[in-house]
């Protein structure tokens, strides 16, 4: 056999779409998997013309998952972050969108029991150590993909996914703020730096010279915004004790400004190195939280109440994503205890794709 055959399930996850395998049948080895996934979503040429990628980094990501051995969780979900072009994998995120998909694959692939209405899951992202309890509508065999819940940023209407996020303050870094501050100053611009579901740098975009209100090709196009950017980025992974992050796609940035379309404020989200169409699930709770955190950047384009839950709108470049964040805060101090949010995710396809012989046989 010239090439071979990999089991995998292909589909959209909230705003983000992928390849989803079952872990046991993907090397074990992560140099040999990087090889493996990079030839899967054919990373190398802008367009993955050799490979199942997309062309854009929310197209080429991938889920890997197995039973968990977790007393708490159903499911492990472990996460790579494919790059288009250069042929690199990352490992170190999660992705919420992608997770948004885990449920109905883990269920697909007969890792999970469907239950009748609706069928409760608890995931751990191995990534991270998030913990994530998500309720996927089913048949009592099968998860049920038509609905009438709309997710900005994709057509039409699916059925929701609910996703509750469970002690992710901290959860890649150790720390809700991974500097010991609420604000930082790098090259001149205030910064803060957090971790709440994903590691983030987040500016005001006044301070880059931007409304915030700029649509995603706008912003690509503005090189010298993502020069500076970068350069900032990297100096404050440092400061966050990530260590050398040229090439890891954490910590992700943002920008916040005030709202113009009725929610809470606007964000701008970066993959890094390009901007998100609309806004990440693990990034936007990032957001949220630094909205609602006394000091921050974004102190003053929200009043929060001393407790939550609260809802929390975020205005993206395809629309409004609301996350609901539980919290407290007791003189001053923002203690952030779960988020939730509302997706969808469907099944595209299913089969096999192919690896070439040149990359199967040097897996170890």
């Amino acid at each position: 056999m010239t090439q071979t055959a990999i089991p995998y399930l292909f589909m959209r996850g909230g705003t983000s779409r992928g390849p989803y395998f079952n872990r046991a049948d993907l090397p074990e080895d992560l140099d040999d998997l990087a090889r493996v996934l990079v030839g899967v979503v054919g990373s190398g040429h802008p367009l993955n013309i050799d490979g199942i990628g997309g062309g854009s980094a929310v197209t080429t990501k991938v889920a890997m998952l197995s039973k968990s051995d977790d007393d708490w969780a159903d499911i492990d979900y472990f996460f790579a972050q494919v790059s288009v072009e250069d042929g690199l994998v990352d490992f170190k995120p999660t992705c919420g969108n992608i997770l948004s998909g885990v449920g109905a694959a883990a269920i697909e692939m007969g890792l999970h029991p469907a239950q009748t209405g609706e069928t409760e899951i608890k995931i751990r992202a191995v990534n991270t150590g998030a913990r994530i309890v998500t309720r996927v509508q089913t048949d009592g065999s099968a998860p049920i993909y038509d609905g009438d819940y709309a997710v900005d940023g994709v057509p039409g209407t699916a059925a929701p996914v609910s996703l509750d996020f469970m002690q992710v303050a901290g959860s890649s870094t150790g720390s809700f703020l991974p500097t010991g501050n609420i604000i930082d100053t790098i090259d001149g611009v205030t910064v803060t730096c957090m971790d709440v579901a994903m590691p983030m740098v987040i500016a005001r975009a006044t301070d880059f010279g931007l409304s915030g209100h700029e649509t995603r090709e706008e912003l690509d196009a503005n090189r010298t915004f993502f020069d500076r950017m970068e350069t900032i980025r990297i100096q404050a992974g440092a400061l966050m004790g990530m260590g050398d992050v040229t090439k890891s796609v954490t910590p992700k940035f943002g920008l916040v400004a005030p709202a113009i379309q009725g929610g809470t404020l606007a964000v701008r989200y970066f993959m890094p190195w390009t901007t998100h169409p609309t806004v990440a699930v693990t990034g936007s709770q990032c957001l949220a939280s630094c909205a609602l955190t006394p000091g921050s950047v974004a102190d003053g384009l929200v009043t929060p109440p001393a407790k939550g839950p609260l809802t929390v709108t975020l205005e993206h470049p395809m629309g409004l994503l609301d996350v609901i964040i539980d919290y407290t805060i007791t003189d001053g101090a923002f203690t952030h205890i779960s988020a939730g949010l509302m997706r969808t995710c469907r099944k595209i396809a299913k089969g096999e794709v192919f690896v070439p012989k040149s990359i199967w046989d040097n897996v170890k």
